[in-house]
């Protein structure tokens, strides 16, 4: 199981596919529904008090502000982790990240670490990297662990094991925990206390025995050198207090200046995330303090792309992004097809622009493929825009990644899926560009669109119009060029 697991079918065979597994519509309709309803009446409730709007733009203008002065935030940021006795890493891509990682783990001659819920750390495949090495990493968050030991991939960016319903967890608990640890009891059901308190009992053990613990952070402030967490469970407090070592993989893109800069996005992330004023449990940490935690800190700092994303200058706003997962909670392509068809950690409306920010376009093999496909997994009904706590304007995004694609294969031969259409494209473009080609063609429209209905997927996702009785030229010469009507 790879940690991106890019290389999957592109989206519209994923897609498909998913769109054929009725429980896993059921679940998601079920799921995302209920979140939306949550953080709708959290908004509204913050409306009744505060502008949710102006809240959106202050938090947009931190992270952008943090953007544009990011290569002084990170100086800044690097500064003062290290006067507070942190360790810190930089780490170009997945691979230097990973061996920046597996090399401190290795130091401590251990086996295993316990970790909290990371989107960079599944980006980058570290789960995978230390298994490579003889390292066994535990999810301790209640989905991920979920996930892992049903040896499933995460298909949401909040809840990623929102394709599983409960008697599906009951059976991977049954069937998964006995062969890593502590067992499910045998009389366990399917009620959400009953599996929770199930995870609970497993997990403990990991957490008392692990000498590291493994984190990401939601935000890192330059100007205190202080990383924090936002979580719902407590596992992530359990990790980062328990172990003798603490390790942070953090995205460089996480940075904002000030620490009154957290004031619009800790009110922003958890009503757009889980619908909740706040959330349970704000973990912040600054180094290294002597008898309290971890007595040795080690941050990295991850670029993976993130250089390359902030040098687009329409899609650099996808950086501002604080994985709250809004976006997937009302998209009607997300809800139907589920987060495995995006093939990527990050699904979803922000996934479509993420991954291809990251790792550029145009590129070779089923993984290129796969990128190239993700602008199109959208209706550009503009829902996500909407939703977005920190107004990155998914579609606009959308449509200009979708024009970096098409000129990524200029010259190119197309793939197998889209000769058909390439080939329609250039005979679209040889009649248009004469008058007299144009003119024979429109002889014959009516029977081209009845043609194209039957023959092109274009066409058959489409409500094409019907062509008109007659031409404009046809027109045009009956009525002796408009003179008629005018006449008249």
């Amino acid at each position: 199981m790879s940690g991106t697991f890019l290389g999957m079918p592109a989206f519209p065979s994923a897609a498909r596919e998913a769109l054929g597994d009725a429980q896993l519509r059921r679940n998601l309709a079920h799921a995302t529904g209920t979140i939306r309803a949550k953080r709708a009446r959290l908004v509204a409730e913050v409306g009744r008090s505060y502008d949710w709007d102006a809240l959106r733009r202050a938090g947009a203008g931190v992270k952008e502000s943090a953007l544009l002065t990011l290569d002084a935030q990170l100086t800044r940021l690097e500064e003062t982790l290290t006067a507070n006795g942190a360790t810190v890493h930089w780490a170009r891509d997945a691979a230097e990240a990973n061996r920046i990682v597996a090399d401190v783990v290795k130091s401590h001659g251990v086996d295993e670490v316990v970790k909290v819920k990371s989107m960079l750390t599944q980006e980058i495949g570290l789960n995978e990297a230390l298994a490579a090495e003889g390292v066994v990493a535990w999810e301790t968050d209640l989905a991920e662990l979920i996930v892992q030991l049903g040896d499933d991939l995460p298909s949401h960016i909040l809840v990623p094991a929102i394709h599983r319903n409960r008697a599906e967890i009951r059976d991977i608990f049954l069937r998964a925990m006995k062969a890593v640890g502590r067992p499910a009891p045998d009389d366990l059901t399917d009620e959400p206390a009953v599996l929770a308190a199930a995870a609970r009992a497993h997990l403990r053990e990991k957490f008392l025995r692990a000498r590291i613990g493994i984190s990401g952070a939601n935000f890192a402030v330059a100007e205190t050198g202080t990383l924090v967490v936002v979580e719902s469970e407590g596992n992530g407090r359990m990790c980062l207090t328990l172990p003798e070592v603490l390790v942070s993989v953090v995205g460089i893109e996480k940075v904002v200046p000030r620490w009154a800069d957290l004031d619009p996005l800790l009110r922003l992330l958890p009503r757009s995330s889980t619908g909740e004023r706040m959330n349970p449990y704000t973990s912040t940490w600054s180094g290294v303090t002597p008898g309290d935690g971890p007595q040795e800190v080690h941050v990295v700092l991850v670029d993976n792309g993130r250089t390359r994303a902030l040098a687009d200058e329409v899609g650099r706003q996808a950086l501002r992004c604080i994985r709250c997962s809004a976006c997937l909670n009302v998209c009607p392509v997300y809800e139907r097809t589920g987060g495995h068809a995006y093939g990527s950690v990050y699904p979803g409306p922000i996934g479509a622009i993420l991954n291809p920010l990251l790792k550029g376009v145009g590129g070779a093999g089923p993984a290129g493929a796969q990128v190239d496909s993700l602008p199109y997994a959208s209706s550009l009904c503009g829902a996500c825009f909407e939703a977005c706590p920190v107004l990155i304007d998914i579609p606009s995004v959308l449509v200009d990644l979708r024009a970096q694609v098409v000129d990524a294969h200029r010259g190119r031969i197309p793939a197998p899926g889209h000769r058909a259409e390439a080939l329609a494209m250039k005979g679209t473009a040889a009649t248009l560009s004469s008058g007299r080609r144009l003119a024979f063609a429109e002889r014959f429209t009516r029977i081209g669109t009845r043609l194209g209905r039957l023959f092109t997927p274009w066409a058959g996702t489409r409500d094409l119009p019907p062509a008109p009785a007659e031409s404009f030229r046809t027109w045009w010469r009956r009525t002796d060029g408009g003179r008629t009507e005018e006449r008249q």
